[in-house]
Order: structure tokens, then C-alpha cells, then sequence
């Protein structure tokens, strides 16, 4: 797989925006493991590696098990996850999905706080941005460095 375009280097005033929501999202309320966690989920069903190979660095820098992470994908059947983590992961599931029933979504309110729930919802449709720029334009994983864009 070769890079189409260097998305970092080429469009720095979009990406940039990109890093500016990442950027208030770390101020965010919502625990860092979470949030990795619904990132590499999300990435996960999205298909893309280059996303995978970063948030998969992060969470095990930031203490995550490979237990957990190899589990995600059937996180519904693994006794790994508290149930902030599932009403989130089924959160994320369900707008990654374009498609929040209630249940989801009062089971969501009820765990989280409305401010949460805008900062989750947020970090959902942040990492479907990432993902789409990062299949769109190939880039290819592997060489991620953990900290690597701050």
C-alpha cells in the first residue's frame, strides 16, 4: 500500500482542524482509556489499520491489557469491560451505525452525563473522520510512534 497523498503534510489547515477537536476532547471529562477504547472499536468496524495500529500503541502505552483490546470485537461476551465501557462501546456501535435506538441511547444518558454525551458522540464522529482520511489517502500502518501527534 503506498500513500496517496500525505494527508499531514498537504493539508495542514484541515488536518488542523481535526487535531483542534482532538485537542478539546482531552479536556474532556470522559476517562483517555474510554475514549481510546471507542477509537480503536470504532476503527475496528471501520476497517482501517492505520487507525488500528495508533490507538492500539496508545491504549497499551496508557495501560491497556492486549487481552482486552484482542477481545473488543465480542466485547458483548467478555467479562473485560465495567459497564461504563459497554454502554459506551454499544454507543458507539449504534451512531457509528447512523442508527440510535432509544434503548442505546437512554442506557447512554443514564451513564453519562449530557456534556459526556456530546463529547462521546463527538469523539464518534472524529474518529470516522480520521478513519475515512487515513483509508481515503492510504496511509499505511506501522509506523505510528506513540505521542506522535501530541
Amino acid at each position: 500500500m503506498e500513500t496517496r497523498i500525505n494527508v499531514f503534510e498537504k493539508g495542514q489547515k484541515a488536518i488542523g482542524t481535526l487535531f483542534g477537536i482532538t485537542g478539546y476532547l482531552k479536556k474532556s471529562t470522559i476517562e483517555k482509556s474510554l475514549l481510546e477504547l471507542v477509537d480503536f472499536r470504532v476503527s475496528q468496524i471501520n476497517n482501517c489499520a492505520y487507525c488500528l495500529d495508533m490507538h492500539s500503541k496508545e491504549a497499551i502505552a496508557n495501560g491497556e491489557t492486549t487481552q482486552r483490546l484482542f477481545g473488543i470485537s465480542a466485547w458483548r461476551e467478555t467479562p473485560y469491560f465495567t459497564q461504563r465501557e459497554r454502554v459506551a462501546l454499544a454507543y458507539a456501535e449504534a451512531v457509528n451505525a447512523c442508527d440510535v435506538p432509544d434503548e442505546i441511547y437512554n442506557i447512554a444518558k443514564a451513564e453519562f452525563t449530557e456534556d459526556e454525551l456530546i463529547d462521546l458522540t463527538l469523539a464518534i464522529g472524529a474518529i470516522n473522520t480520521w478513519n475515512r482520511i487515513n483509508i481515503a489517502f492510504s496511509n499505511t500502518p506501522g509506523a505510528y510512534r506513540v505521542g506522535q501527534f501530541g
